[in-house]
């Protein structure tokens, strides 16, 4: 297309000559202008809408409103659905933990009512009032989910601590049971102590390689320590004899009995009636000859004993 200019200053007409080119401009420059205006409109009909008292204006204004509240309410829900998981595996973390605690408490001794896992402790303090420190503000949805997976996470952490501690405390309870600190006759005085001494066949030194508790035939010998029997025969020196393995490579000797309860292979618990006092074997009496042996090598007596004596008294038997 060709279009001639004519005017009275131009010395001859002057032509322009439009091609496709320029066509395809021109279009494009107009397309731009038309979503310019259309958006600059649509600007000004959405920051005027209260304004604007127009049928359609308002009812396309409550269908974006509509659209908008589906989507919180949908976002809200899928969230909540989201912490309610979270707070179920919180409240059973928590149970676990209540329950590990009180194995704990009673494993380390503490009195119930000195740490109680069933009341919240109590808390309090001033309200701030720091200018210089930001206000409070409201948890938004996000900062809370986050705040509830960070206390998920240190919920386990504090369980399996918990799971060591008591893991160790069972061990130090079950080793401490295993070691013979309870004295297994009740009386108050040993005839005969751990070391040298006139022997009382021979008037000869040698060396006692145990205690002697004096007692009348038939009073109940009990387990120092529980283990598994290893021995309960007639020996030719301690009459009627009893070896109890308490592992660890530590073994108890009770000897002179006048009966023994248990055979070989039984599992005793500690503080368990296993024998009756007697005069068996070479005696010269009615007594227990006790010993201990680590590694087998006697060792003195009194100093696992003296260990339990600040332990509970030695309690009351039940007689077969």
């Amino acid at each position: 297309m060709q279009i001639i200019f004519v005017h009275p200053r131009f010395n001859k007409a002057r032509s322009v000559t439009l091609t496709l080119k320029h066509w395809l401009l021109a279009g494009l420059v107009a397309l731009i202008a038309l979503s310019a205006g259309a958006a600059l409109l649509s600007w000004l009909i959405l920051r005027h809408a209260s304004e604007i008292n127009v049928p359609m204006v308002q009812t396309l204004l409550k269908a974006n409103g509509q659209d908008d509240a589906k989507k919180n309410d949908r976002y809200l829900r899928e969230n909540l659905s989201a912490m309610a998981i979270k707070l179920g595996e919180m409240q059973a973390q928590l149970m676990r933990l209540d329950a590990l605690g009180e194995r704990v408490q009673g494993l380390s001794g503490v009195k119930p009512e000195e740490f109680n896992f069933k009341e919240l402790p109590g808390r309090g303090g001033a309200e701030p009032v720091n200018p210089l420190r930001p206000p409070a503000t409201p948890l938004s949805i996000n900062q809370f989910q986050r705040a509830i997976e960070v206390l998920v996470l240190d919920v386990e952490h504090r369980s399996d601590y918990m799971n060591v501690v008591e893991t160790t405390l069972m061990f130090d309870k079950i080793r401490s049971k295993l070691l013979p600190t309870i004295q297994p006759v009740n009386v108050s005085y040993n005839a005969s102590g751990f070391g040298w001494r006139f022997d009382p066949f021979t008037g000869h030194s040698a060396f006692h390689e145990g205690i002697d508790f004096p007692a009348s035939t038939g009073t109940p010998i009990i387990a120092a320590a529980g283990g598994v029997v290893i021995a309960a025969e007639f020996h030719h020196q301690f009459g009627n004899m009893l070896e109890i393995d308490h592992g660890n490579d530590i073994v108890t000797r009770y000897a002179h009995a006048s009966r023994l309860l248990v055979k070989v292979g039984d599992i005793v618990q500690r503080a368990q009636h296993v024998a009756d006092v007697g005069s068996t074997g070479r005696s010269t009496g009615a007594h227990l000859h006790f010993e201990v042996l680590v590694k087998g090598i006697q060792q003195n007596p009194h100093k696992f004993l003296i260990a339990g004596s600040n332990q509970s008294k030695l309690p009351a038997l039940t007689q077969r």
